[in-house]
């Protein structure tokens, strides 16, 4: 019972410390890369920048794949199948987010060859930050698409187990099915995924504060044992 009652309020902490981690670094990020010649004040801000993605690899990475692991054994109990499809789904998300954070990292480099030439003979390094920008971009987006149906799975397990109030998991399923949708409009071009991202963020954040304030249903927790 130790072992149930501890996991899923570690899960709600790790859950929110991997909302905010890649939050706050990606925001970090692109305060400075988002500007007009972000080539040449990127070796003026590269703290934020290594700052930024440490959050967005090595923290996010850490608790992302760490959520799913402490949940795993209990939530294969209801259904294994299911179970190892939100924990694959969620690694290889996380390892594709990783790499996206990767592409933005060679930013630096490439930033102190900018600044060594002239104008003219940088016009190539444009083109490459350019191209590592959208790497990054493009990682995000499909690693979120693979996170938000491993997300619909674990509502899935949440909705079939009653773990939680199945409120929360059907505010879960519509959530995961718009931010999804949000990630493939982004892909073609459209700029609405943070907007399409709200739902699903609101079921996290909600997710996360009712189990580490409430764990889960305790009936369900003896039923296991």
């Amino acid at each position: 019972m130790n072992t149930h009652t501890i996991a899923p309020r570690i899960f709600g902490i790790f859950f929110l410390i991997s909302f905010l981690s890649y939050g706050i670094g990606s925001g970090l990020v692109e305060s400075v890369v988002n500007v007009p010649n972000f080539l040449s004040t990127i070796s003026n801000n590269q703290s934020t920048i290594i700052v930024g993605i440490l959050l967005m690899t090595i923290i996010h990475t850490i608790v992302n794949i760490g959520l799913a692991v402490i949940m795993h054994p209990i939530l294969k109990t209801f259904n294994s199948s299911i179970s190892y499809g939100y924990l694959s789904a969620t690694i290889t998300s996380t390892v594709i987010v990783a790499i996206g954070g990767l592409f933005l990292l060679l930013l630096l480099p490439l930033s102190d060859a900018y600044v060594r030439l002239v104008a003219s003979d940088a016009s190539n390094l444009n083109t490459i930050g350019f191209l590592l920008k959208k790497a990054g971009f493009y990682s995000y987006q499909i690693g979120m698409a693979i996170w938000g149906v491993g997300g619909w799975l674990l509502c899935s397990l949440l909705y079939k187990s009653k773990l939680v109030p199945r409120l929360i998991t059907i505010c879960g399923f519509i959530g995961y099915i718009i931010f999804i949708a949000g990630t493939i409009l982004e892909l073609f071009g459209y700029n609405v995924g943070v907007i399409m991202s709200i739902p699903a963020a609101l079921f996290e954040i909600s997710l996360s504060i009712w189990l580490i304030v409430k764990g889960f249903n305790i009936s369900q927790l003896i039923a296991l044992d």
